[in-house]
């Protein structure tokens, strides 16, 4: 079954959903593994698997996670899947209710804090592991001068490399591929 790329969200339960770390890192999991049972989740987690259990079951009911019964190989075994690979959402959308616009700081919140602990674990891998990299990753930044307009074609082409590089057919020549995590904001801001 093919998983939608991006949904865009405008109900603040499903950012209210989604705005937990567990469940967040829970979603990611499953976008870099592909559908997997509870028990892999927990393993994956170092959670209980009563208690990711029960994250699955909150964003299940937000209609972010579905269960895959057709890879279940009896009644007892649950698989559970991603309903999309993306999420985006505009917090300008929930500008009518402050609870939701609330909401919707609170998940834009989250999802900064999850891409800079991200970056900071790689930062805090010891030296072997940092080398067996060769400096491959990177960081950068840049001040540029653009319109509102600018920066959405900004936004449009690199969100479209990104893309291009993660729904590419992967070549079958054994090289050892790991899960990379990159992330990307322009934001107008002050120096």
């Amino acid at each position: 079954m093919e998983t939608p790329a991006v949904r865009q969200i405008t109900d603040s339960r499903v950012l209210a959903a989604m705005a937990h770390p567990l469940r967040r890192r829970l979603m990611d999991v499953l976008k870099v593994h592909g559908p997997s049972t509870v028990g892999l989740l927990a393993e994956r987690t170092d959670q209980a698997p009563a208690n990711v259990s029960h994250h699955l079951k909150v964003l299940a009911a937000a209609d972010l996670v579905t269960e895959a019964p057709e890879l279940a190989r009896d009644r007892r075994e649950r698989w559970w899947r991603l309903v999309t690979r993306g999420l985006r959402w505009s917090n300008t959308d929930f500008d009518a209710d402050p609870a939701a616009r609330a909401v919707a700081d609170a998940a834009t919140s989250l999802n900064l804090d999850r891409h800079v602990a991200l970056a900071r674990a790689w930062h805090a891998a010891d030296e072997a592991e940092q080398a067996s990299w060769d400096d491959a990753a990177f960081s950068t930044d840049h001040w540029l001068r653009l319109t509102p307009e600018e920066l959405a074609e900004l936004s449009r082409e690199m969100i479209g490399i990104l893309s291009r590089w993660a729904n590419r057919d992967l070549p079958d020549d054994d090289a050892d591929r790991r899960p990379v995590f990159v992330f990307v904001h322009g934001v107008p801001a002050r120096p």
